[in-house]
């Protein structure tokens, strides 16, 4: 019953021409419902598997996370940080300090439990 109880949180789509997208050894979990990442604009701060290309782009072809079944609290997890960098009135700058800020004070936390 727990499957079907989160059933929202993981989606695959093998009928899909591109399925999987990403090299995998796991296609029975790989997970379509981010198929774009919500995390790209997140540059440095995604917590995915990618790298910068001598052309300033971000390379995620060898990123899975969002494509892991159990990934989907984490990806949510993070709609705040875009939703900051989504704002006007906050540069990138501002918005990488508050993340910052997010992450050590999620850090403290866990040493504290």
């Amino acid at each position: 019953m727990e499957e079907k109880k989160n059933s929202f949180k993981f989606f695959s789509n093998k009928d899909c021409q591109f399925f999987p997208c990403h090299k995998t050894d796991d296609k029975e979990n790989f997970n379509c419902l981010f198929c774009y990442c919500p995390l790209y604009a997140l540059g440095d701060k995604c917590g995915g598997n990618f790298k910068y290309l001598e052309s300033g782009i971000k390379d995620c072809s060898n990123c899975l996370l969002p494509h892991r079944r159990q990934s989907y609290d984490y990806i949510t997890s993070k709609y705040y940080e875009i939703m900051l960098l989504a704002k006007r009135d906050k540069t990138k700058k501002e918005m990488f300090e508050i993340i910052h800020e997010m992450d050590e004070a999620k850090k403290q936390e866990r040493k504290e439990e």
